[in-house]
């Protein structure tokens, strides 16, 4: 069985990225936010439902007969892919049903389908292949699997790509808002390392960063088609690009990391800025997440006016759970009008459940930095970006998501 098909955890590492020397003028992104995008947001968001006031990233613990089978499937070979896909089936509508009762408005899969947030996705584009390694990357306290990703091949959303009936199932028993999410188009670039990007003609960032837009525009074009209307961009890099570290690390190399932060928002605005106005695009930042452990940290300061203004987002997910995440001043970059930030105050990474008057409390604070009704509530991150999950139980779990509803109702009136 091919290394894909066993979805095996992925891990990520460093991009081609031009050295600052070689950055031209016709490289470097003026990408100004207009009042045209402005209008085009505000327009989007008057003509489709209203926003959630409570919401969740998407990743969810995943059941023990979820994880056995999948075992048993891909890598044991014990079990066919049709009773796997049986599992699976009954585990996701189960979790639909868990989310509702926990009174969101928006549910999704818990990526149970999934071993990692992002390869899954990545791993089934045109031109993208996945490679095992000895060393795979370290998280402040545990290393990942050591698969890359590589582009041995040009660049392309296939129409048979899985998530697309991933999706469909996920709708076919949902009976509130399905939304799933996908891998940002940075996530294409900023893990996978300069030395494992083979087509000679994607030595010119231009031509690659034009071949992963493409790639992307298509596949909002065909989750739109398969019914999505609330799609989620995990576009998770924007905020490793806030970590000092790894800023100066990038430099070291000769990268310019305000570079990246311009042409990854450009990237995302290209592949959206199309979409039907009653299709919802939101977009997660967070530092990483890995068995309730990460990787970078950081105040939004550096990308803040850049992510709020330049990429065209409707709704974004922002991690706010520790002091990692540095103050709320950034949320004052926030343009007034439709777009909505839903504040991480809740961690996923413990089961140790935050009191609602301190919640209460952040919120009040925020909105000394941005009205109060372009606010909502979240978990910081997923409950597992990777099949392993994070530190918590499936109680504790539901108990965190009953939290983010009733804070919600409490301080709106609804969710």
């Amino acid at each position: 069985m091919c290394l894909l098909s066993k979805l095996i955890h992925l891990t990520l590492p460093v991009h081609l990225i031009p050295s600052c020397s070689q950055l031209t003028a016709s490289h470097r992104v003026t990408f100004n936010a207009s009042s045209l995008l402005q209008a085009q947001v505000h327009s989007r968001l008057q003509n489709q439902k209203p926003l959630f006031r409570a919401d969740h990233v998407g990743s969810l613990l995943r059941p023990q007969v979820v994880k056995e089978a999948r075992k048993a499937c891909l890598e044991d070979g014990s079990m066919d892919s049709a009773s796997l896909a049986k599992i699976e089936d009954e585990a996701i509508r189960q979790a639909v049903v868990m989310q509702q009762a926990a009174g969101l408005r928006a549910v999704t899969d818990g990526e149970y389908r999934r071993s990692f947030w992002h390869y899954d996705f990545m791993g089934h584009l045109s031109g993208f292949e996945l490679v095992e390694r000895e060393q795979g990357l370290k998280f402040s306290g545990a290393v990942l699997r050591p698969i890359f990703p590589t582009i041995a091949g040009k660049l392309d959303f296939p129409d048979d790509h899985p998530m697309l009936s991933h999706f469909k199932y996920l709708a076919s028993v949902a009976e509130v808002q399905p939304k799933i999410s996908i891998p940002g188009p940075s996530c294409c670039h900023f893990r996978t390392a300069a030395a494992d990007i083979l087509p000679a003609e994607y030595s010119d960032p231009e031509v690659l960063f034009a071949d992963i837009t493409s790639t992307y525009a298509k596949a909002v074009k065909a989750f739109y088609a398969a019914g999505c209307r609330y799609l989620q961009m995990d576009d998770i890099f924007f905020a490793y690009l806030c970590d000092a570290k790894i800023r100066e690390e990038k430099k070291t190399l000769g990268q310019d990391p305000d570079w990246l932060v311009a042409q990854y928002a450009q990237m995302m605005h290209d592949a959206i800025k199309d979409r039907p106005d009653d299709m919802t695009i939101a977009m997660h930042l967070c530092r990483g997440n890995f068995q309730s452990t990460w990787m970078a940290q950081g105040a939004y300061d550096p990308v803040a006016d850049t992510v709020f203004n330049q990429t065209g987002i409707d709704v974004f997910f922002l991690e706010y759970d520790t002091e990692r995440a540095g103050g709320l001043a950034p949320l004052r970059l926030l343009p007034k009008g439709q777009q909505r930030v839903m504040a991480g105050f809740v961690t996923t990474k413990s089961g140790e459940l935050e009191e609602p008057d301190a919640l209460s409390r952040k919120f009040d604070q925020a909105s000394k930095f941005v009205d109060l009704d372009q606010l909502g509530i979240a978990p910081q991150c997923g409950f597992a970006s990777t099949e392993e999950g994070n530190t918590l139980t499936e109680d504790e779990q539901k108990r965190k998501l009953e939290l983010v509803v009733s804070a919600a109702e409490l301080i709106w009136g609804g969710n």
